[in-house]
């Protein structure tokens, strides 16, 4: 159940999309189902300067896949659905090699998840589990930090599907 400030704050930014342009280059994300993005009736498609342009969150986080901490950015999730008009209850993130996880739709109005593009402040290869990486800011609750939300990253995302 969300908090009041939360359901607010999800309200705010579900209702209507700004004009979604049609991607000029390769499409790295998709999102499809409860959808309603002007770019692609009920998909959204992104290429990368179109992730880019929206406005960007960087945070140092350890994770279970690095020895280190780890500096990543990209827009919010919560924007990136914003700008899809994406509304639902759950995200089912699917990667390249069609593994996919659920994501309760929530979480992006409760934590600062990214779709992160950068890593150390660099594009990320597929082999770097690039190009998009689903990610929360573990270090910043310690409720984050555990299997349940390490299992809700999806790395080298490409469709997001809003249920």
């Amino acid at each position: 159940m969300l908090a009041a400030g939360a359901a607010l704050a999800l309200g705010s930014w579900c209702g209507v999309a700004a004009a979604l342009e049609a991607p000029a280059g390769e499409v790295v994300l998709t999102l499809t189902g409860r959808v309603l993005s002007p770019n692609a009736g009920t998909r959204a498609d992104f290429d990368m300067p179109m992730l880019e342009r929206l406005p960007q969150t960087s945070f140092v986080t350890r994770t279970p896949w690095y020895s280190t901490a780890r500096r990543f950015t990209g827009p919010l999730l919560r924007d990136v659905l914003a700008a899809a008009a994406a509304r639902g209850s759950r995200l089912r993130a699917i990667a390249l090699n069609d593994y996919w996880v659920d994501i309760p739709f929530d979480d992006a109005a409760r934590h600062d998840l990214i779709v992160a593009r950068l890593l150390d402040d660099r594009p990320m290869a597929v082999r770097d589990k690039g190009p998009l990486f689903v990610i929360y800011p573990f270090d910043s609750d310690e409720e984050l930090r555990t299997p349940v939300y390490y299992s809700r990253s999806a790395w080298q995302l490409r469709t997001i599907e809003v249920r």
